[in-house]
């Protein structure tokens, strides 16, 4: 049976974690359909990173290794992956919903004519009955992910072409090596068999790297505000409160819509997906625009004065009260008890 595919983006030489958590994942898909892993990862100078990715039960590791290729270019990346895919002829082929993959998949999807769903938070395998023509569609790539503005989540198949493709946003499935002893097959991409001289029309002169900004996605410690915490200024304690316990602040899409936080720190469908052990929302109603963000964190705490809040139907503690009130006296007790 054909393989499932996972483009590995790298950053700074290094696979980002949403290419690992895709591994992950595609690992377990691919158990299910009795079929190989493959990675595919293009770079200039990226010799040995096959070593990274084999732990994650990576069956095969395609290697584009050319100067061509050092930065992201759509048009060179796109035909080097459409010509890996009409040879290899994947059945599934998965990408991160990062600035990258959401370039270059649909580029993929377009040019191969598979179709391709965006932005999943979910995959699953499964069959598909069609009562009108009595046919059943036997493992089939379930693409999980929230449409009409979050309040449904969609279940969307491809029964027709392949590969079934899909891109999944960062932090919604786990990363985790399944045998760190595991090794398995390199093939390298003769990369000028693919690249045509019009693909290289684009030219990086000079390339500028922003300084990285605030990463919510990593702190096992998560104070959250919504656009109950009334004002920017108010935001102050959740710092406060979040730098004693030793976390990182984040905020709902409302919040920052209204100013009392920068979009960096915005969890949910329309930002970034967490998992940490530790989850306090202080004046969130919880809409599921925004739990899309946060479902699986380890221990939700809810804080709000609005006992009917979806959020505390999912919360594993709630705290019934003003924001204003609570978290001063949680600020204090933290400190006084702090080791």
């Amino acid at each position: 049976m054909n393989s499932l595919f996972v483009f590995c983006e790298l950053d700074e030489g290094k696979p980002v974690d949403v290419s690992l958590e895709l591994l992950t994942k595609g690992r377990s898909l691919a158990n299910t359909l009795g079929c190989r892993l493959e990675a595919v990862v293009l770079g200039s100078g990226i010799e040995g990173i096959e070593k990274e990715l084999y732990p994650y039960g990576t069956d095969v590791v395609h290697l584009a290794d050319d100067p061509v290729l050092e930065h992201y270019r759509t048009m060179p990346y796109t035909s080097v992956i459409v010509g890996l895919f009409r040879q290899e002829q994947p059945q599934i082929a998965l990408m991160g919903a990062t600035t990258t993959g959401r370039d270059l998949g649909p580029r993929v999807s377009s040019a191969l004519h598979s179709g391709l769903t965006a932005d999943c938070t979910g995959l699953e395998i499964g069959d598909h009955y069609v009562k009108k023509t009595d046919t059943t569609y036997k493992n089939l790539l379930y693409q999980i992910r929230p449409a009409f503005g979050g309040n449904i989540i969609a279940t969307i198949i491809n029964p027709d072409h392949r590969p079934q493709m899909a891109t999944v946003r960062e932090g919604v499935m786990k990363k985790e090596i399944v045998n760190r002893n595991f090794r398995g097959e390199l093939k390298r991409i003769n990369v000028s068999e693919f690249i045509r001289p019009e693909d290289l029309a684009v030219e990086i002169i000079e390339r500028h790297m922003e300084a990285r900004r605030v990463d919510i996605k990593a702190a096992q410690i998560i104070v959250s505000g919504g656009y109950g915490m009334g004002s920017k200024e108010n935001f102050n304690m959740l710092y406060e409160l979040a730098s004693v316990l030793g976390g990182e602040v984040a905020a709902s899409r409302a919040a920052v819509d209204a100013g009392f936080a920068g979009h960096e720190r915005q969890v949910g469908q329309t930002g970034v997906t967490v998992r940490p052990k530790l989850y306090i929302a202080c004046g969130i109603s919880g809409q599921i625009q925004h739990t899309a963000g946060m479902s699986q964190s380890g221990k939700i705490i809810a804080i709000n004065n609005d006992a009917m809040a979806p959020i505390n139907s999912m919360a594993d503690y709630v705290i019934n009260g003003d924001v204003a009130d609570i978290i001063p006296k949680l600020i204090k007790h933290y400190k006084a008890n702090a080791r």
